[in-house]
Formats: C-alpha cells, structure tokens, sequence
C-alpha cells in the first residue's frame, strides 16, 4: 500500500488495508513479494498528480509477475476512465471505496455503497494515529478541486470518531491527530449542526481528550478558530494551530472567495500568544494566484515577518479545472511565482530556525515515535521537523529532555 497526498489519505490507506486484512490478504514487505500492489492517489496539484503517476509507474516497474496493481484515491476518483486509459500498465483504476480482489481485471469502477468514514482499521504502528472525522467539503474556495470529487461535507457522528479513538488508544496510541478537509466545521451539515451552534468540534476536542494523551488538530479555517476552540485546543496541553491562511491581501483573499485578510489573522494570533506564549503556529500559502500583484507579494512578506510563524508552506498556484480560478484573469507567469515563493522562503526559513535555536538549553516533553525519534508539542506527526534523541528512549514513551543543539528543522535532545 503505497499512500501519497495528505494526512486524510494516509487514513483511507489504513481503513483499506485493515479490509484487506480482514479478507485475508497478509502485508507485503515490497512490490516485489506483493500479489497485490495498491497507490492511494493525490490530485490536489499538477506537482501531486506527476508524483502520482511516476509511483505508479516505479512501482509496475518493480512489482513480481503476475501481481496486480490498483490505482486509487483522489486521481482515480477525479478521472476514472481517462487514467485508466492513461494507464494501460495498471490492473485496475478504483474509485473512492471499491473493494480491490486478485478476481478479473476491470479497468475503472466504483462501488459508493463502501464507506470508507466507517470502516475498521488496523491497530496503530506508531504512537499516535490521524482520525478523520469528516468528509468533503463546503466550502467553494477558488483554488480548489476538492469538493467536485470529495462531495459535500459529511460528518461522522461523536460516537463513531470515539469509538475509533477507543480503538486506537487500547492499541497503543498516545497521540491523535484529527483531521478533516474543514475540521472546525465538523458537524455542522448533521441534524441541528448550524452557524449559531456551540461548535461540534469543541466538544468532540474535549471527549477525545479525556481518551488520549495528546490531541492534535490539523486544518482549521481562520473565520472558525472561535474563542471556545481556542480555549479547548489549549486545554488539551498541545497549544499548537495549524491555520488554513492561503493568503493576507485582503483583494486577493476576497478573489480566492476565502475569509480573511492580515490585520485579522495577527490578531487571532497574537491572541493565542498571549493566552499561551509556547504556542505553535503553522500555515500554508498560495503564490501566483491569479491577480497576484506586487502589492499583494509585498503584503505577504511583511505579513511573515509579524506573524513569525514556527512552521510554513509555501506553494506555487495550480491552476485546477472546473474550478472558480482556472478560468480568472491576470494569470501570473510561473518564473515570476517562482521568484516571489524563493523571496518568501528566504524571509521564513531564518524565523523557523529562530524558534528552533531558541528551544536549545530548554527542558521539554517529547513523545517517542521511534527509536531516535520524538516530537513535542511544537511537532505535527510527518510535517514539521523532528525533535532527534537517543536509541535508549522507549518508542511510545513520554519523557522530559533537555534540547543540546539546533539542527536545522530538528533539534537534537538528551535525557533531562
């Protein structure tokens, strides 16, 4: 099972292999030992979608004779019969949810009737474990494809998500990760769920931290970080935000058809600062968007050298079609994006190796992912940087350490 793309794939990967296992099916150490060799797709942008193929490609390349590969995830769900044909080296291109067999081949199907919200999944490898509480998305902003081919938002039900999270912390997690396209409007398309409710997300945060050690939420839309959120986010002693910002020229916030703009995000975040001064912040960027001027660029850096954010991404715009962007004026040429995503890196990275040569000579507490290998509060699981400490630390172990050196995005720990 090879799993590309976002945290909320590497889920659907889980519940898919914990129904092979089910089935009978025994994991494979390789394409080479594989009967059946499996890619989770990304489609988010052109660059995802070439890592995409160029996987599948290696991977037919390298699996024994006579095992068969199947595509799946988001590429095999936006294009169907087109990849299959694309593709002609695959066994199979299966949508969202089908059921995958060493039966007949069939090149592109889709069985809706599995549903992937609700399937078992395998005990955790790792101390901590992503739990995606929804799926789809509501939103209709520019840039993106995702609710053409994910649908509308669909929420779980409280107890289907703590039942998961039972499940996973009996299996040794310690740590868990909720995710969803739009987490903090989780809930809202069920019976009662609307904009005057008391968010469904608080107290799902709360019972899942009366479960687990560590709660982590990833993806939250800035108009939706209300006072509540914040305050449970903080109580659950992980004050770190991972901030769906895009953008902070207000013009170009308005043209991505998102909420938001500068003046608004510094003060939610200085906010969070005051109420909790070891608070982690994290976001990601659009460069080129569409009508992108250099007033707006300029906006952008001025904004990254307030906020001084811990952790950043920065992504050139893809134009994606069948999207309210693809089809905008003022198209920025992609040298010039370039160009302007370098600038910003070059403001980012030297505030992100600030934070990290600021924890050196501190005493923090880490949760040990794997030998040599723990992460703070400050840390998203396969994200950020890592915190490095010695092979003696039990993997799943919480333990104090005092931080020795800065090591780029990592930092290096020993016993405190």
């Amino acid at each position: 099972m090879e799993t590309l793309g976002c945290p909320k794939n590497a889920v659907d990967s889980d519940k898919l292999t914990g129904t092979l296992l089910a089935d009978g099916y025994e994991p494979a150490t390789g394409p080479d030992e594989a009967d059946l060799v499996v890619v989770h797709t990304c489609a988010f942008i052109e660059e995802a979608r070439q890592e995409s193929v160029e996987t599948v490609l290696a991977l037919t390349d390298a699996k024994r004779e006579g095992a068969r590969v199947v595509v799946t995830g988001c590429m095999a769900e936006r294009y169907g019969d087109e990849l299959a044909d694309a593709l002609p080296e695959v066994d199979q291109v299966a949508a969202f949810g089908v059921p995958v067999t060493l039966g007949p081949t069939k090149k592109s199907s889709k069985v809706p009737s599995l549903d992937l919200l609700e399937l078992p999944r395998p005990a955790p490898t790792a101390p901590w474990a992503y739990v995606k509480v929804a799926e789809g998305c509501d939103r209709a902003c520019g840039f993106c494809a995702i609710p053409s081919f994910r649908g509308p938002q669909r929420s779980r039900t409280a107890g289907s998500v703590l039942g998961e999270v039972d499940a996973l912390v009996a299996g040794g997690a310690k740590e868990i990760v909720l995710v969803a396209q739009d987490l903090a409007s989780y809930g809202r398309d069920r019976e009662g769920g609307d904009e005057q409710d008391t968010r469904r997300i608080v107290p799902l945060v709360e019972a899942v931290a009366e479960r687990a050690e560590r709660v982590r939420l990833l993806y939250l839309y800035p108009s939706d970080l209300t006072d509540g959120l914040v305050d449970a986010i903080l109580a659950t002693g992980v004050p770190y935000f991972d901030l769906s910002l895009q953008h902070v020229s207000r013009p170009l916030v308005r043209r991505m058809r998102r909420w938001g703009d500068g003046p608004r995000f510094l003060e939610r975040i200085e906010r969070i600062r005051a109420l909790e001064p070891q608070a982690t912040l994290r976001s990601s960027f659009i460069v080129g968007y569409p009508g992108e001027t250099e007033e707006d660029h300029d906006a952008m850096l001025a904004f990254l050298e307030q906020a001084r954010l811990d952790w950043v991404g920065l992504f050139s715009y893809s134009s994606e079609t069948g999207t309210y962007a693809a089809d905008l004026d003022g198209v920025v040429p992609g040298a010039l994006a370039r160009e302007r995503l370098a600038e910003l890196a070059e403001v980012q990275e030297p505030i992100t190796a600030a934070a990290r040569d600021a924890l050196v000579g501190q005493t923090i507490e880490v949760l040990v992912d794997a030998p040599g290998v723990a992460r703070s509060h400050r840390e998203a699981p396969e994200i950020d940087g890592i915190v490095r400490v010695t092979d003696d630390l039990g993997v799943g172990d919480t333990v104090k350490v005092q931080v020795t050196a800065s090591l780029g995005v990592d930092v290096g720990a020993v016993r405190a």
